[in-house]
């Protein structure tokens, strides 16, 4: 759940928990960060949005971005992400990544796509870091090359860490396929369930 007054995302347990402490403590419904009541209308969410993204706001102004982006409007979308993305945007730089990759707005980079996607997963991106992974493995097949296969897949065991589950499949079938060893797999699902029990709580 994103909250534009103060451009915070909590997921919809914490959302949930937030709004029983209100009803209980007899509050009215507001942000659980900056306190603001929440937005009525559409065009109150309109000028929380306009006035986050007039502060430079990143996540502001990457949200605008991705807006553009969906609309087919990929012109916008890059100025908006590059913005976002000069700020510290993780997931500005992701779609960056896919522009340059597609050429939407923008023409084809390859340096430029790699450079983004690097700098995602550098950040802590899992679906950054998963993608690293499978260019690498794919890379590894065409050259014959176990250097760049190990690569890839420590690619994929970081992202299974940070929770994301398309790792772990492909983790899977590298197990199967025979490149990816016991071991590294155990490590992988152990990471993954641990970031799994990390996200739990009574309200989830």
């Amino acid at each position: 759940v994103t909250y534009y007054c103060c451009s915070k995302v909590i997921c919809h347990g914490c959302t949930a928990a937030n709004m029983m402490r209100q009803k209980k403590e007899g509050l009215p419904d507001g942000c659980p960060f900056c306190r603001q009541l929440y937005s009525k209308t559409p065009e109150e969410t309109d000028r929380q949005k306009k006035k986050r993204i007039e502060a430079n706001d990143p996540m502001a102004l990457r949200d605008k971005g991705r807006t553009h982006y969906f609309d087919g409007d990929y012109e916008s979308a890059f100025e908006y992400c590059s913005k976002a993305a000069e700020l510290g945007d993780m997931e500005a730089h992701c779609y960056l990544y896919m522009m340059y990759e597609a050429g939407l707005g923008v023409e084809k980079d390859m340096g430029k796509e790699t450079y983004h996607l690097e700098v995602a997963a550098i950040g802590g991106h899992p679906r950054a870091r998963h993608s690293l992974g499978c260019n690498e493995v794919g890379l590894a097949f065409q050259e014959d090359s176990d250097i760049i296969l190990n690569r890839g897949v420590k690619h994929w065991i970081i992202a299974a860490k940070l929770g994301d589950d398309d790792s772990i499949v492909r983790l899977k079938e590298g197990f199967k396929d025979g490149f990816v060893s016991k071991e590294e797999f155990a490590t992988a699902l152990r990471g993954h369930q641990a970031a799994v029990d990390a996200t739990k709580s009574p309200q989830r």
